[in-house]
C-alpha cells in the first residue's frame, strides 16, 4: 500500500472518531439524564488517560530528540501558554465552541506529527493514530454536548460539521508527509508544543469534569485510557 494512502486511512480513522463521539452524545435524547452520570464521566476520563499516554509515550519522547533540555522545556511551556490564551479568549467571548477548538488544537498538530513520523521512518504512526482516535471520541462527545446546549445548531448539523472537520486530519498528515518531513526539528517542535497544550487542556477542561460524588469508576477510566496507550507503545517497541 502506498504510504500516502496509509496516512490518509489512519488520519481519517482518527478524525471520524469525532462525529462518532458526537453521535454517542445523542443517546441522551433517548434516555434523558443517563449521560449526565457515570458513563459521561467515565468517557471523559478515558479520553484524559489517552491524552496523557499520547504525551508521555509519543509526543514528548519523539519531540525532545533534536533539542536541548532548555529548548524542549521552553517549547513545552509555549504550548501550555498558547492553549491558556485560547481558553481565555473563548471565555471572554462567551464562545460555545471551547471544546471544539480544543479538539482541533490537538488533532491537527498530532496529524502533522503522524504524517511526519511515517515519512521519517518512525514506527509510531499506528500508535499515534490509535491515540488520536481514542482522544477524539470523548472530545467529540463533549464538544457535541457543548454546541447542543448553545441551541444554535441541530444534532444533524453538528454531526455534519464534525464529519467535515475530520478531513482536516488527512490534509495535515499529507502536508507533513510531502512538505514538512524535511524539517525534522520543526515537526519535533510541533510535537512538544502540542504536548504542552494538551497537558493544559487535560487539567483545565477534562480532569475537573471527571469527579462524580459517590462514584469511583470514572477515574479508573483515565487509568484504562493510559494503559491502552501503553499496550500500543510496547507493541511498537
Amino acid at each position: 500500500m502506498p504510504e500516502w494512502i496509509y496516512i490518509l486511512l489512519l488520519t481519517l480513522m482518527a478524525g471520524l472518531a469525532m462525529p462518532l463521539g458526537g453521535w454517542l452524545a445523542t443517546i441522551d435524547s433517548i434516555r434523558p439524564n443517563w449521560l449526565d452520570e457515570e458513563l459521561r464521566h467515565s468517557i471523559t476520563a478515558f479520553g484524559g488517560g489517552a491524552l496523557l499516554s499520547a504525551i508521555a509515550l509519543v509526543l514528548v519522547p519523539e519531540g525532545i530528540e533534536p533539542f536541548s533540555i532548555i529548548i524542549s522545556a521552553i517549547l513545552f511551556l509555549i504550548g501550555g501558554m498558547l492553549f491558556m490564551l485560547i481558553d481565555i479568549y473563548l471565555y471572554k467571548h462567551k464562545s460555545a465552541a471551547g471544546q471544539l477548538v480544543a479538539m482541533l488544537s490537538d488533532f491537527i498538530p498530532e496529524s502533522i506529527a503522524l504524517g511526519a513520523s511515517l515519512a521519517l521512518g518512525k514506527g509510531s504512526s499506528l500508535l499515534l493514530a490509535s491515540l488520536i482516535a481514542m482522544q477524539n471520541l470523548p472530545e467529540g462527545f463533549n464538544a457535541f454536548r457543548e454546541l447542543k446546549e448553545s441551541g444554535r445548531l441541530t444534532d444533524r448539523k453538528i454531526l455534519l460539521l464534525f464529519s467535515l472537520l475530520a478531513l482536516s486530519g488527512p490534509a495535515a498528515g499529507l502536508a507533513a508527509y510531502y512538505w514538512l518531513a524535511h524539517f525534522e526539528a520543526f515537526i519535533s517542535g510541533v510535537m512538544l508544543v502540542a504536548a504542552g497544550g494538551i497537558l493544559y487542556a487535560v487539567f483545565q477542561d477534562i480532569a475537573p469534569q471527571v469527579k462524580l460524588e459517590r462514584h469511583w469508576a470514572p477515574p479508573l477510566g483515565a487509568v484504562m485510557g493510559f494503559v491502552l496507550g501503553l499496550v500500543g507503545f510496547m507493541m511498537n517497541h
